[in-house]
C-alpha cells in the first residue's frame, strides 16, 4: 500500500495547478516568467550576503535599501530588454520571398498520344508592347510581340531557359508558341500559341505553362 502525507499531496495539487494555469502560456511569456523568478532569487541571495558581515556600518538599511531599489530598475530593464528584442525579432516581420532559382516563365510539352515527353520541340517566349494597353481579339497585333528567349525542350519535354532570372516579372500579356508542325509533320497543327497574363500581384509568383499535346488536340494549364 502507497502512502502519502499531506505535505506530499498538497505538493502535487499545487504543481498540477501550475501546470494547468501555465500549460497555455506563449513561450515569451514563460520566459519573462523565468526571468523575473531568476532575478528574484539572485536579490535574495545578494540579500542573504550582505546582511551575514557583521562589520557592515550603521548604514546598511539605507545600502540594502538603495541596492534593492536598483537590483528591481536593473530587473526591469532586462526584462524589457528582452521583450523589446523578441517583439522585433523575423517572426514579428514581414517574411520576404526567397530569391529564384529559376526564370519565372517555364514550360514543358508531354506527347499524350505516346504518353510521354516531347523533346525536340522549339519554343518561343514573347510579350506584348504594342500601342494598346492589350492585344485585342481578331486585330492584327502590328509587331506588338517583342521577343523574350527560345529554347528546345530536351529528353523530359522541358524547355531551356526562356528569359533571365528575376525576382520580380515585368507584369503583362506574354505569349508561348510552340513549333508543333515540325515535331509532327502530320498533325492538325502547324503551332500552337499560349497567350496568358500576370497580374501586378503576381510579379513574384512562377508561371509554368505547360502543353499536353497531340496529333489532333491539345489543352494547357498553369502548373507550379
Amino acid at each position: 500500500m502507497l502512502i502519502y502525507n499531506t505535505s506530499q499531496l498538497n505538493f502535487k495539487s499545487i504543481c498540477c495547478h501550475v501546470v494547468q494555469r501555465r500549460y497555455t502560456n506563449r513561450p515569451i511569456v514563460e520566459f519573462e516568467i523565468a526571468a523575473e523568478e531568476q532575478m528574484k532569487i539572485t536579490e535574495l541571495r545578494l540579500a542573504k550576503l550582505f546582511s551575514s558581515k557583521e562589520s557592515i556600518p550603521s548604514t546598511t538599511d539605507k545600502d540594502s535599501t538603495m541596492f534593492a531599489k536598483k537590483a528591481e530598475e536593473d530587473r526591469i530593464s532586462i526584462i524589457g530588454g528582452h521583450v523589446t528584442a523578441a517583439s522585433e525579432s523575423p517572426v514579428g516581420k514581414s517574411i520576404q520571398a526567397p530569391a529564384r532559382t529559376r526564370p519565372p516563365i517555364t514550360t514543358h510539352v508531354l506527347d499524350t498520344s505516346r504518353g510521354g515527353p516531347a523533346a525536340g520541340i522549339d519554343v518561343l517566349l514573347e510579350v506584348w508592347r504594342g500601342a494598346q494597353s492589350r492585344p485585342e481579339f481578331g486585330a492584327s497585333d502590328n509587331g506588338g510581340w517583342v521577343f523574350q528567349g527560345s529554347s528546345k525542350t530536351d529528353s523530359d519535354g522541358r524547355s531551356g531557359q526562356l528569359m533571365s532570372i528575376v525576382d520580380n516579372v515585368t507584369p503583362g500579356i506574354y505569349r508561348i508558341s510552340f513549333n508543333t508542325g515540325k515535331y509532327n509533320p502530320r498533325g492538325f497543327f502547324p503551332y500552337v500559341s499560349i497567350v496568358f497574363e500576370i497580374q501586378e500581384s503576381q510579379k513574384r509568383e512562377h508561371f509554368h505553362v505547360p502543353l499536353l499535346l497531340s496529333p489532333f488536340s491539345f489543352s494547357t494549364y498553369r502548373g507550379s
